[in-house]
């Protein structure tokens, strides 16, 4: 690691202590990632930051072979257990929005510093408003297109999520020293990833 990369991880550590280096070998890009949103997530197409919207595995692994390093970020979730979640992040919303605040925070820093190719990617749903342009779209059976991200209301923020781009986050977190584990309930101790390209 050459001196101006540990110079930005202290800089960055003046935001959020909890990160770590990782060369971009170690993240892993899966198709399949892809499915589990699409059959698996009630948030599939009503978000901007995950699929359809977000960027494909394809394009993630091209865009991942341009930089040699990544900042993993790591974020102890505080869920409100006494919600009874139509949806995951409903339960985690405040922490998931301090995820996405910090990931945007430590890219800028990034950038000022220096890395000008600097892009963050978050994790689970936006929770940056209280219901996305899309999923107001849809309520009032209006169609939707691509396009629908130019009336992002926080375009200046909002990154996609990890797993909306096809990073197998199980896999990359064991690549870079991580033992993550799938939990049965929200009181097991609820951790959340990001991550900041680097070069």
């Amino acid at each position: 690691m050459n001196e101006d990369v540990e110079n930005l991880l202290s800089e960055l550590k003046e935001i959020h202590q909890d990160l770590a280096l990782i060369t971009t070998d170690a993240i892993a890009v899966a198709d399949w990632v892809r499915f589990k949103c699409r059959y698996g997530c009630r948030a599939y197409g009503k978000h901007l930051c995950c699929p359809p919207f977000a960027p494909t595995p394809d394009e993630m692994r091209r865009m991942i072979s341009e930089y040699c390093y990544a900042a993993l970020v790591r974020f102890k979730a505080e869920p409100q257990l006494e919600l009874l979640p139509q949806h995951i992040h409903h339960a985690l919303w405040d922490s998931i929005t301090r995820l996405h605040k910090t990931i945007y925070d430590l890219e800028r820093r990034a950038f000022l510093g220096g890395c000008y190719k600097a892009f963050g990617l978050g994790a689970l749903p936006c929770t940056l408003c209280k219901s996305c342009v899309i999923e107001e779209k849809l309520e009032r059976n209006e169609n939707v297109s691509p396009l629908d991200v130019l009336s992002c209301r926080h375009k200046d923020i909002m990154r996609p999520s990890m797993e909306a781009c096809g990073i197998d986050v199980f896999k990359t977190l064991n690549n870079a020293g991580y033992s993550p584990m799938v939990l049965k309930d929200y009181s097991e101790g609820v951790e959340l990833f990001g991550l900041v390209l680097l070069d």
